[in-house]
């Protein structure tokens, strides 16, 4: 299998929709469509846990679901930035929070079929409260401190009442509970 050519198909500000021609395994050409991201040198998303053992989550409207969304913190990486410093900027900008440390978790696809992003994970934690939260000037967030040990059954109770959870919360929560030793 093979990509053979990759053509954008319309560019916004943000994504771009790019349609990609490939060989498949049985040799047979095809074309696939998908979105990508403009400008950007990755995305990060954070697992922080404050020192009381609390996980820090984000309510945030999401037009494309027309809706509410429990998340975890996450961001855009600028041109040029480390993926450290990304995720240590978007900490701050969207919870006030900043980590003292920060370990890898996980790197993958955030959506196989429909987009070309990939997510990177940190755990966060020794983290001082240094300000104001609720992101930048293009987000409202709301953020959430949930115990740790609890946060299963806050994301049951919230997804029962008609809000939605961002898949990746469930597994990096848990990836996040194992490299603290539970």
């Amino acid at each position: 299998m093979e990509i053979i050519n990759t053509k954008t198909v319309w560019k916004g500000k943000f994504m771009s929709a790019v349609e990609i021609t490939y060989r498949d395994a049985n040799g047979a050409v095809r074309t696939w469509e998908a979105v990508a991201r403009v400008g950007i040198g990755g995305i990060v998303v954070m697992a922080a846990v404050t020192p009381g053992r609390t996980i820090l989550l984000e309510k945030q409207f999401r037009p494309p679901l027309g809706r509410d969304v429990i998340e975890l913190p996450a961001g855009l990486v600028d041109p040029g930035e480390s993926m450290e410093d990304a995720a240590q900027r978007e900490l701050i900008e969207e919870t006030g929070w900043k980590a003292g440390h920060l370990d890898f978790l996980a790197e993958g696809p955030m959506s196989t079929g429909a987009s070309t992003e990939i997510l990177r994970a940190y755990l966060c934690t020794d983290l001082v409260n240094v300000g104001r939260s609720g992101g930048d000037d293009n987000e409202i967030i709301e953020v959430i401190e949930v115990p740790l040990d609890g946060v299963q059954e806050y994301l049951r109770d919230v997804q029962a009442q008609g809000t939605f959870v961002d898949l990746k919360v469930y597994g990096l929560v848990e990836l996040a509970k194992q490299k603290l030793g539970r």
